[in-house]
């Protein structure tokens, strides 16, 4: 069932890569870099992102995913012996899975190119069927998993956190959380509210910056050249869509905290950027054909080019600022990846 290989997790194109957290650096949580570029504008700045307050009013409203990140990564067998690492990635339906199946390498693992219908076996009386190939990427497949009650509870005892090659040594699960998540379900962290402190966050609110959450629980097809996100698994609350309206009919601005926030909040909305409060699965896909209607600023990560995420910010700020905006971090050395630096941008000032 299994084929070549490709390493995944470096950056392209010479990128560099965090390859640990800032703590292990000497620098806390907010001390990585951070850009700051307003599309109307064109201006761009450079800061650290403990002074992310600064660039940020009265009145504005931050969009937290407040997700958790679980430890779906799991080391397993095939009926044939030979080891193989399955990453979880969003449930289907009752036992159903998307999932990717790699090679264990290192900290790290690389991409099974050719896997074929197998199953796979797990410490612990886990079973996983991989019953065909997912449609929307080559990487991903549909699995059944038998064998245990709660795969939650299963994970909390035999998973790891999800890595990939560019990072140097294994690190703990709360490595990879935000300090305000608290929902458990995604698989990679909502890596662009890392940077956040509880003290930050507290300074925020004290200057006037409002803070709504929403849940998006992250799957993990969203960063390979030409391919889509996950369906994932989104709910958008009562208070935050009513957070958001008043936001924006009071003239301040709604800054989504990553990716997924946008994705949540645009899967909320009508035409007209009118969010309602709700729940589900979202296959949506934001970019220069279907922009952002509803947020008018990003907090996030840099990504590689091709990427669905980098589409995404494309479709909130437009791609000439963006541009910009990666010329500029490519020329000062700005780190990718989930431990790396940040940027926000907004769309006005």
């Amino acid at each position: 069932m299994m084929g070549p290989v490709v390493t995944r997790g470096q950056a392209r194109h010479g990128d560099p890569a965090a390859d640990a957290p800032p703590e292990s650096r000497g620098l806390g949580r907010d001390g990585v870099r951070l850009m700051v570029a307003t599309a109307s504008t064109g201006s761009i700045e450079h800061t650290v992102f403990s002074r992310i307050g600064e660039h940020l009013r009265h009145g504005d409203l931050l969009v937290v995913n407040v997700s958790r990140t679980i430890p779906a990564s799991l080391d397993g067998t095939t009926a044939d012996g030979s080891p193989i690492r399955l990453h979880l990635s969003s449930p289907v339906a009752g036992s159903l899975w998307t999932v990717e199946p790699r090679l264990p390498a290192g900290v790290g693992s690389q991409r099974l190119t050719d896997a074929t219908p197998g199953t796979v076996s797990f410490d612990g009386g886990l079973v996983a069927d991989l019953l065909v190939s997912d449609s929307r990427s080559p990487r991903l497949w549909i699995a059944e998993l038998r064998g245990v009650d709660d795969i939650l509870d299963y994970l909390a005892i035999h998973g790891a956190p999800i890595r990939y090659s560019h990072v140097a040594r294994p690190w703990p699960l709360e490595a990879y959380q935000t300090v305000y998540a608290r929902v458990p379900g995604s698989v990679e962290m909502a890596s662009a509210g890392r940077p956040f402190t509880a003290e930050s966050i507290t300074a925020l609110v004290g200057s006037g910056v409002g803070i709504a959450p929403i849940v998006l629980h992250s799957g993990v097809a969203s960063f390979e050249e030409g391919e889509s996100p996950d369906a994932e698994r989104f709910e958008v609350p009562s208070r935050t869509a009513h957070l958001i309206n008043l936001t924006r009919s009071t003239g301040g601005r709604v800054i989504a905290v990553g990716t997924t926030s946008v994705r949540a909040v645009e899967s909320a909305a009508d035409v007209d950027g009118t969010v309602h409060p709700g729940s589900g699965v979202t296959d949506l896909i934001i970019g220069r054909d279907r922009p952002a209607r509803v947020i008018d600023g990003l907090v996030t990560g840099w990504h590689d080019t091709g990427a669905s995420h980098l589409d995404l910010v494309e479709g909130v700020a437009g791609p000439v600022v963006v541009e910009a905006c990666y010329s500029e971090a490519r020329e000062r050395g700005y780190l990718w990846h989930e431990f790396g630096d940040s940027l926000l941008v907004t769309a006005r000032d």
